[in-house]
């Protein structure tokens, strides 16, 4: 046999680096692409002249939020960073208000400037400036700074957005849905998703729906459109928009009607049998009785006995005589006398509903079925508040979410309030496999902090201008109950408008009503475009004169970061950072990043020398600074209280110096981790020089566990309660009792009735007394209502933003834009036939406020009496530095241009009445085929362009050189 030669040398294998690094330098901060404030991780690189450069941004896998998930949006915050929309230095008008054309000016005198304007409104009267800011993230602070300039006038963007599921879940449980609560992912074993579309908390919410299909948990969401989150739901409802509280309520009456309710819980844990006076006519009607100390009395034993006690089974029906011969009856006996009345049961809802009544009837039996039928137990031994030991946790792995879907209508609060009443049936609420507090939440009922209505000797307000009304005398009402706020808030007509109305203020200022404004000062608040209702007179208001010639708003501040559509209406613009170059405190005074087992904060700080951060060689270096701290220096120049020495120096050097040694209180500031002289303490104590640095030492964020016997029954879990005060969420460690029935809105519908010291002026005594209910109603949204002529208006029309760009504050985004420049309006195919339509025909959709012209696609992931498009995409020529020819100019549109600000009748905002909750899916629309599109494919209205200079039109290559420069290559195309 022939030995066989030894194998030649083989093909050398290229050497390949499998693990190239994304840069030379990584570092960890927060997100700010969205509300969800993830964790990330910024790669850096060297970019020459331009110093550090952005390479690549990750989820940061040790953050709490994400866990190191990451979204579209977040991973295009380069593109969000090198945004040719960036401004670059303050500036000043010099054409018409409205055009965009500035000069370029110098930071000191643009100070100079503002506080030129200010110091006379402060001396004269400081509620002649309005400040109202959009999703800033720093509420703590602005708010702040608003309450030690005096004025009333203060607001956020929660009035436009969900102050409804805010208001809602406060008044009712001590928390809410939205950024104050989450489901119990890991045993919740029925979802049902109300309203949402692509949420608040996208991340989180994402990993939890995939931790519930890995453990085959159902799924149901309840949207007229089925997108996002909906889309991997097991059972798709497409209701009709502005009936979830009726479909809520037949849920309701299925469940009192088979007694599928957990009483054991209502007793111990909500006020399902404290005794309410009935009293037809009396001042004492619908409140509570109470003995001599002022503690809800029940019946037990053939006696009333304070509702407190735990040995005791109290009644919960039945109508009993007190001791001084008034009548009074249980609360749930009045939540079963209204809800078990026939109007309510699925036959009478389910055409108004959209669902069938045999759908109904089979959710409600799914409901109690996974409450009830299959008890999940936690072996883990708590005590209650009053002394009680539990060996075990018993749970009710039904878990709800709501979103904007619900809260955005003008019945939205009760809606809000019917689907808490529904969880409160079920014992649904922080108990395994339900909803569940996130801390600091929950808090007591109304919280404590009422909105500042009085000015203190030093011209600062006694309180914060937003806060949370306990009855009639907590109102921003003048003696004879007109406003005394630019927004209407806090007044007779939106009583319970916790965030402001920031959707009122341009038309209010405009019309002077109350009165006359001198400044409007606005931060990140996109008023005269797509956060605006009724855009075309809004943008007339902004630029309309009296008869003096002088401009109605006579003088517009606005802060941001990018050229937008609102830039173009100021008189002053200051020029904010990206959130790549500032510091940012996301505070658990503000809009909490817990989870339900945690209590976290988070910090941001600058990655990147805004100086040094340019498009180009040939771009002029920026001159921008952050918001915050120049709102602290406009502060020290005015000598606002809290903000200077006794000799008059400014108290704070910058925002990060206010972060770390502002103090709310003693021992409390804005960031809960590292406090003390060394870092040893946490959520309270003196402040700690070095704590920027241990947040940046530890990723940017800080994290306590709640402790394991607290994390659930946290209203009325004695180490939970212990804890909560000790790190200062709460000032008492008392229980705090869930409300089934509303006694706070009942002295609402008291005053209505004629009684107490401050009652609503006659013109709305009806409407208080009628939406001021101190169980859930249900009414027609106003816009449908008020029209009458369901024929002439058939369908509801509503927005939503796409996941892509959800809270994304720019559609500038590069990268985002390739997956969608442009929008359209997009109805079932039933819906196309029936109006005679075919698919991407151009149509005319027309409100009774407005038309628009517009293309319309296909979708059968929408209910037929329901049209929709994504929000925001739309955008005005010439903003944002788009070239004139854009698809978001040309093609996309607002609805917001069908949506009047008022309600048809005219008399009242288009809003919530009970907390002025702009009500932008009350929206009824006609549509027909286009005769005619002028400029043949081009979007109707179109307004005159924006003089902004636009960007370059060469593609952008973002990051070719550095790629270039690595490889060894001399790329001329890089």
């Amino acid at each position: 046999m022939r030995e066989r030669a030894p194998p030649g040398p083989g093909p050398q294998e290229p050497a390949i680096d499998l693990s190239p690094s994304p840069g030379d330098e990584v570092k960890t901060t927060t997100c700010y692409m969205c509300a969800c404030r993830c964790g990330i991780k910024v790669w850096l690189a060297d970019g020459g002249p331009a110093g550090k450069t952005i390479r690549y941004i990750q989820g940061n896998p040790a953050h709490p939020v994400n866990q190191g998930a990451l979204c579209a949006k977040g991973a295009a915050g380069i593109m969000q960073h090198y945004s040719p929309a960036r401004l670059r230095k303050p500036l000043l008008r010099v054409g018409e208000r409205g055009l965009g054309e500035f000069r370029e000016i110098e930071w000191e005198q643009a100070l100079q400037i503002a506080a030129d304007w200010l110091a006379p409104i402060r001396a004269r009267n400081p509620d002649e400036l309005a400040f109202f800011t959009g999703r800033d993230q720093s509420q703590a602070l602005t708010g702040w700074w608003a309450q030690q300039f005096g004025t009333v006038n203060y607001a956020a963007h929660g009035g436009f957005c969900s102050v409804n599921m805010a208001a809602g879940g406060l008044y009712t449980l001590g928390g809410s849905f939205w950024e104050f609560g989450e489901p119990d992912w890991e045993h919740t074993r029925y979802l049902m998703l109300w309203g949402v579309a692509e949420d608040h908390d996208s991340n989180p919410i994402k990993l939890g729906l995939g931790k519930l299909k890995a453990r085959g948990a159902k799924i149901v969401a309840v949207n007229p459109v089925r997108s996002g989150y909906g889309a991997i739901a097991d059972e798709w409802i497409g209701i009709r928009p502005g009936t979830d509280g009726l479909f809520a309520f037949a849920l309701i009456h299925e469940l009192l009607r088979a007694d599928r309710i957990d009483l054991d819980y209502l007793v111990r844990y909500a006020n399902a049998h404290w005794l309410v006076i009935r009293n037809p006519g009396g001042a004492d009607d619908g409140l509570f009785a109470r003995d001599e100390q002022g503690r809800a009395l029940c019946w037990a034993s053939g006696r009333a006995l304070p509702a407190d006690g735990i040995d005791i089974s109290p009644a919960v029906v039945g109508e009993y005589v007190l001791p001084d011969g008034r009548r009074a009856v249980p609360a749930f006996h009045l939540v079963a006398e209204r809800y078990l009345d026939p109007q309510y049961a699925p036959d009478a809802v389910a055409e108004r509903c959209g669902i069938p009544a045999d759908t109904i009837r089979r959710i409600a039996r799914e409901l109690a079925q996974a409450a009830f039928d299959d008890p999940l137990r936690l072996p883990i031994a708590w005590t209650d508040a009053h002394g009680r030991e539990h060996p075990d946790m018993l749970g009710r792995p039904v878990a709800m979410h709501a979103m904007r879907g619900i809260s955005a209508h003008s019945n939205g609060f009760h809606t809000c309030r019917a689907l808490h009443l529904l969880q409160l049936l079920l014992g649904a609420v922080d108990t395994p496999g339900s909803f569940r507090y996130q801390p600091p939440f929950p808090k007591p009922l109304p919280p404590p902090n009422r909105p500042g209505r009085k000015r203190q000797a030093n011209g600062a307000l006694d309180a914060a201008p937003l806060g949370f009304v306990h009855g009639p005398e907590d109102l921003v009402v003048d003696d004879d109950g007109a406003p005394r706020r630019i927004d209407h808030a806090y007044s007779w007509a939106y009583p319970l408008s916790a965030h402001g109305m920031m959707h009122t203020v341009i038309r209010n200022a405009w019309a002077g009503d109350p009165y006359k404004i001198d400044t409007l000062m606005m931060f990140m608040a996109n008023m005269s475009w797509n956060s605006a209702m009724n855009t075309g007179q809004t943008i007339a208001w902004l630029t309309d004169r009296g008869e003096d010639g002088e401009y109605r708003i006579p003088r517009i501040i606005y802060a941001d970061a990018y050229a937008s559509e609102m830039t173009a209406y100021a008189d002053l613009v200051l020029p904010d950072t990206t959130y790549l170059e500032r510091h940012d405190a996301i505070s658990l005074l503000d809009r909490p990043i817990s989870d339900a087992d945690s209590a976290c904060d988070a910090i941001r700080h600058p990655i990147l020398d805004a100086a040094r951060q340019r498009l180009d060689e040939n771009e002029p270096e920026r001159d921008v600074r952050g918001f915050q701290s120049v709102l602290l220096e406009l502060g020290a120049r005015l000598g606002l209280p809290g903000m200077v020495h006794d000799d008059g120096g400014p108290r704070y050097r910058d925002y990060a110096d206010y972060i770390v040694r502002h103090e709310r209180a003693p021992g409390v500031g804005l960031l809960a981790g590292w406090r003390g002289e060394h870092g040893e303490l946490e959520a309270k104590g003196p402040p700690n020089p070095e704590q920027l640095q241990r947040y940046i030492e530890h990723g940017g964020f800080w994290s306590s566990p709640v402790p394991e016997s607290a994390r659930y029954y946290k209203m009325a879990n004695r180490a939970y309660l212990d804890w909560a005060q000790k790190m200062g969420f709460l000032g008492h460690a008392e229980p705090i009792v869930l409300q089934l029935y509303s006694e706070t809105l009942q002295k609402f519908r008291l005053a209505a009735q004629g009684f107490g010291e401050r009652r609503p002026p006659p013109a709305q005594r009806e409407r208080v007394a009628t939406y001021f209910d101190p169980l859930p109603i249900w009414y027609e949204p106003f816009e449908g209502a008020q029209l009458g002529d369901a024929q002439r208006y058939p369908l509801s029309a509503v927005t939503q933003r796409p996941m892509f760009m959800y809270h994304a504050w720019g559609s500038q985004n590069a990268w985002l834009r390739q997956i969608a420049a442009r929008n359209y309006l997009y109805l079932h195919p039933d819906t196309g036939a029936r109006f005679g339509l075919a698919d991407e025909d151009w149509i005319e959709v027309e409100s009774h406020h407005g038309r628009i012209v517009v293309q319309a696609k296909f979708a059968a992931n929408v209910q037929p009496d329901t049209v929709w498009t994504w929000n925001a995409i739309g955008k005005r020529r010439g903003a944002w530095r788009l070239s004139k020819d854009a698809p978001e100019g040309r093609k996309g549109f607002l609805m917001n241009h069908l949506i009047s600000d008022l309600t048809p009748r005219g008399d009242y905002a288009n809003a919530d009445p009970v907390t002025g909750q702009a009500a932008w899916f009350d929206l009824r629309v006609a549509i027909r085929k286009a005769e005619a599109v002028a400029d043949g494919d081009t979007a109707q209205p179109q307004f005159a362009p924006l003089h902004y200079p636009p960007a370059a039109v060469a593609p952008l290559r973002y990051g070719a050189a550095l790629r270039a420069a690595r490889e060894g290559r001399d790329d001329d195309a890089a």
